[in-house]
């Protein structure tokens, strides 16, 4: 799949669940006035779409690609045979739903208590850790600056001002789109960061 081709919307019934072999995906939920909120990304090894298919829901988000992506898709009925059939098939699901509810409880609480400023430094610092860094130094994810506003719950004008503030500042590099973080303790301390 390409760039920006949608794997399933919100509002969908799941058919079966998604194992990324390759890519970055965004996961989001499109709010009354159109706008994107991306509320995580999932990456190489990771599992998209198992919460709405064990829990007999509609998807409550929407998936799509950041890259060109591979894909494997299970279909329901051969996940839940596989689920009855391998009690650590089942606690691994188990285990993925309660990291999940864990990083969005957290979002939550850092949507309502941080700065976007802190919410930036700590975003930049969570982008390292999940997709590391490319051969320049850079994250080695693109993200176009609506997307990152969109990430940390502000407006894209207020990200491009927040990066230049963060370059001035040497906690990070500007080379066209690629962000390069510099000072790691300083983002640490931007973002009053505990653990990521």
């Amino acid at each position: 799949m390409k760039r920006g081709e949608i794997i399933f919307n919100e509002g969908n019934l799941p058919h079966g669940i998604y194992c990324i072999r390759k890519g970055k995906i965004k996961i989001f939920k499109t709010g009354n006035e159109g706008r994107d909120q991306i509320v995580k990304f999932a990456k190489t090894g990771d599992v998209i779409g198992y919460r709405a298919l064990l829990s007999g829901e509609k998807y409550s988000s929407s998936a799509a690609c950041l890259e060109e992506t591979q894909l494997c898709f299970i279909p329901k009925n051969s996940l839940l045979s596989l689920v009855a059939g391998h009690s650590c098939v089942a606690m691994n699901l188990m285990r993925f739903a309660c990291h999940e509810l864990g990083t969005s409880s957290r979002l939550i609480t850092n949507m309502a208590q941080k700065s976007t400023r802190e919410r930036l430094a700590e975003m930049l610092l969570v982008l390292k850790q999940n997709f590391g860094i490319d051969n320049d130094g850079a994250l080695d994810v693109k993200l176009t600056r609506e997307e990152l506003g969109s990430l940390v719950g502000t407006a894209t004008e207020s990200v491009i001002r927040l990066l230049s503030d963060f370059k001035e500042e040497g906690l990070v590099e500007l080379n066209g789109k690629k962000i390069i973080p510099k000072n790691i303790s300083s983002l640490i301390k931007v973002g009053k960061v505990i653990d990521i």
